[in-house]
Parts: structure tokens; sequence; C-alpha cells
């Protein structure tokens, strides 16, 4: 796609319907400018004031250097704000939203924003909320914007604008952090500011082009002295972080955040002897014991700080490795002595050849549970010759579970 160049905030005031002034503010380069995209979307939360729908559509229509209109309109809001945006902007006679699109040119029938583009907030049960002001309606709120972000961002061929500026505090909050989880680079996030006195008038939706006097709060003022700033706000993309499949559409706010907090948290690793099991990646993972006594051989060496090893050499056992490892063994097994198979395979020591069977079932077991998110978890051998082993974990990231508690480990004789 063609590099454009898209200002982070745009400054507009009008007279006549011509712009007069604009301060771009500092120019970003943008490889993926929205207004290419043949599906545009404006999404945006409102509350009791519906205004913010027009006035974010104007800062857009005007927007340097590249205007972007959108091509369908989605608005988040309560019982009450739905019937306001019905009322007040699509009514096709008087409401302000036909109005915007035939003082400035802009064929409304070209944007689809009717009553299935109005998307009520609903608790668990479906019912429509009548507001956003308790912890439970506060949650449903979040899981709704999550679910549509994510449902709109799942088409690659589109660009979401998504404005914060009306509804509650937290509607706001949560479709910026929605975008965050789900926006894609040619998604964008902005907030609609109106100079005084007009942000606070009812009757005002949007600078119109022939300019005339209100009367606000019984003082006369000028609509050409009315100002409109889109600030484009800035965002850190987690899309990637999250797990890929129809399944993570269906997840709400709170999944979704663990999710992601799970992949961009340090990676870290918990061994349960007992129960033969590591908990890797949030993820417990069952390990044979010939395999977890492998992993734990280096888990315990990765906290006490000690360097990388190298393997028992090919067809000679090596009586320490041998030790080490069946330490680690019947801390799992118990001791079992003669009548064990491995004790008594490893009796004379470990070998080069028994060492690498176990490496290769410990590796072949955590990326069978793992996937992709195995690698840290993984014994590396430095990729040099000779082959030196270590764990890559922080100690502070590594615990051993005793008497089922987390604790680092002490090393064993």
């Amino acid at each position: 796609m063609k590099h454009v160049p898209m200002k982070s905030e745009a400054r507009i005031a009008t007279t006549a319907g011509r712009i007069v002034s604009v301060d771009p503010g500092p120019a970003q380069p943008d490889l993926h400018a929205p207004a290419r995209y043949n599906r545009r979307i404006l999404l945006m939360v409102t509350g009791l004031s519906p205004q913010v729908v027009t006035e974010t559509l104007y800062g857009l229509a005007h927007q340097e250097p590249q205007p972007f209109v959108p091509t369908e309109i989605h608005v988040v809001t309560t019982v009450a704000g739905a019937q306001r945006v019905k009322l007040l902007l699509l009514d096709k006679q008087q409401g302000a939203y036909h109005a915007f699109c035939r003082d400035y040119g802009i064929e409304a029938d070209g944007i689809r924003f009717d009553e299935s583009n109005i998307h009520l907030l609903c608790d668990k049960a479906g019912a429509p909320l009548a507001d956003i002001d308790s912890e439970a309606s506060n949650r449903e709120a979040a899981n709704t914007i999550t679910h549509l972000v994510s449902n709109l961002t799942a088409d690659a061929d589109c660009a979401v604008h998504a404005s914060i500026a009306g509804g509650r505090k937290t509607m706001g909050f949560y479709l910026g952090y929605a975008l965050s989880l789900h926006g894609r680079p040619q998604d964008r996030l902005s907030h609609v500011l109106v100079s005084a006195p007009f942000e606070s008038e009812q009757a005002f939706y949007y600078p119109p082009p022939a300019p005339r006097v209100m009367v606000i709060k019984g003082l006369p003022v000028h609509t050409s002295d009315a100002q409109v700033t889109l600030a484009n706000i800035p965002f850190v993309r987690l899309r990637d972080h999250l797990a890929a499949g129809e399944e993570a559409v269906a997840r709400g706010f709170d999944e979704v955040v663990t999710d992601v907090q799970r992949h961009i948290a340090p990676p870290s690793l918990a061994l349960d002897l007992a129960a033969s099991a590591v908990e890797a990646d949030g993820r417990t993972v069952a390990l044979a014991p010939t395999r977890l006594a492998l992993l734990a051989v280096f888990a315990r060496r990765a906290i006490a700080g000690e360097p990388s090893i190298a393997a028992p050499a090919k067809y000679v056992p090596d009586r320490q490795w041998g030790e080490r490892y069946l330490a680690e063994y019947r801390a799992i097994q118990g001791p079992m002595g003669a009548t064990d198979a491995t004790e008594r395979a490893l009796y004379a020591g470990m070998s080069g050849e028994y060492f690498s069977s176990q490496l290769s079932n410990l590796r072949r077991a955590l990326r069978c549970a793992l996937g992709a998110r195995a690698r840290p978890f993984l014994i590396e051998d430095g990729g040099l010759r000779p082959r030196r082993y270590h764990l890559a974990l922080r100690p502070q990231d590594i615990t051993f579970v005793e008497g089922g508690q987390q604790a680092g480990s002490q090393r064993r004789p």
C-alpha cells in the first residue's frame, strides 16, 4: 500500500463552509492510510449526547491531508442513548446526521447508518441496559464492546476509526482498550473536542457551512467561532499476542486481557515433581518422570546461576551426570532401587545416547503441548560445537512446587 502521511491532529474552523485555519500538528508516517480502504467504519460509543457522532464526522471529513468518510457507522449505547440517536440523528427530515450530509454534499445513502447499526449494551440475559452504573453493567459493557471490535476487525479489508468521545468514561476506556487488543495498522482511535460554549450546547451538532447566530445560555454566539479538534490517539497494538481462531472472537474483555497479559509477561516455569507436571505459559503439562527429571536438572542449575554444561560423552557412562539426574528422578518416583528400569540403566552413569534420547523426548512433549510457545522452556545447546546445554529462563521465573506451594528451589546434593 502506498505511503500516505497522516496528521496526528487537525484543528478546523469554518466560515461559510470554508476551512479558514488548520493546525495539523506533528506529521506521522502512515503506511496503512485508512481512507484507502473500500470498507471504512466509524465506531462510536454514545450516551445522552449524540452530537459527538456528527462532530466526529465533521472532523473526519475535514481531516488533512486525506479526509476519512466512512462507508458505515456503528454506535454502541444504552436504551436511552439509542432513542436519542434514532430521533435526533437518523430522522430523515429533522435528524442532524441527514442535515450534515446535505450541508456537506455527502450522500447519506452511501453510508450504512440505520437502526441496525445501533448496538445496545445488554446484560448476561440479553436485556438492554438502561445505564452503566454498576460493576456488573460495566463488565457487560466491556464484553459487548470487545465482541463488536473483534468482529469488525476480523475483516482484513476494512479500516476502523473508533471515537471515545461519547458515553460514560468507562465506555470510552473499554472501546480504546478493545481497539488496542484487536486493532490493526490501518485502525485509528480519536477523541473529538468542541470549543466553548458550543461543546455543552444541545442544539449544536457541527459547524454549519452557512454560519449563523445561536443563543447559548442567554448569550449570542456565532458558529464561525466554533472549533472542532479531532485528536488522533496513538495506541499500542497487541493483536499479535492474541490466540487466533473463531473461539477468540467469542471471548469477553477479561479473557482477552488475561490472554494478552500471559503472552507479554516473561515466561515462567513451575515444576511440580510430586505431580510429575509443569506449569508453563499458564498451562499445565504432564511429563513422564524421565523427561521431567532432565528438565529439573537444568531448572535447578538456572536458579543457582550455574553456567551451561556439556552432555555426557558418547558410549562412556558419566557417573556424575547419572547421580545428578537420578537425584531428580527419585524425587519424582521415590527410591525404587534395582527394581526400577531407569535406576538400572544409569547404575554406572549416564551416557550421551541416554541424554540425547531424553532431551529429544522432553522437547517433543513440550512442543506438542505448547506449540510455538514452548521455545522459552526448551533446553538449549548454544548452537555451536562443542554443545553446552542450559535453560535460558531467569532464576526468578523458575519455581519448584513443594508441599502444594511454589518456592524457589534449593539444589539437592
